[in-house]
């Protein structure tokens, strides 16, 4: 299976997914940790993380998946979210918390 697939498995096949640098328990940047201490404080409990350092054909694959340079990398029910950035955006607002409480 090429990367594209494993991509679209991974966003299809997860409600919510994360792709960030490092884990939820060991976030590797700083953008990472703070996507992932949004969705804690919105009380999201599954969410699939994919850690990118781990595979450098996702890591350059989830950019040209999504069109965006960045990771972390936000999907919710197989949409691109945003990165970092949009996620704060959101989260401020309260939008990203009605997001994932209306995700089942």
């Amino acid at each position: 299976m090429g990367v594209i697939e494993t991509l679209k498995k991974q966003v299809s096949g997860n409600s919510i997914v994360l792709y960030m640098k490092g884990t939820p328990e060991a976030p590797m940047c700083g953008f990472s940790a703070s996507a992932v201490q949004m969705l804690e404080a919105c009380e999201v409990e599954d969410v699939a993380t994919v850690n990118v350092l781990e595979n450098q054909d996702i890591r350059d694959g989830i950019k040209e998946f999504s069109n965006w340079p960045t990771i972390p990398q936000l999907y919710v029910n197989g949409e691109f979210v945003g990165g970092a950035d949009i996620m704060r955006e959101m989260f401020q607002s309260g939008e990203l918390k009605k997001l994932l409480s209306t995700e089942d």
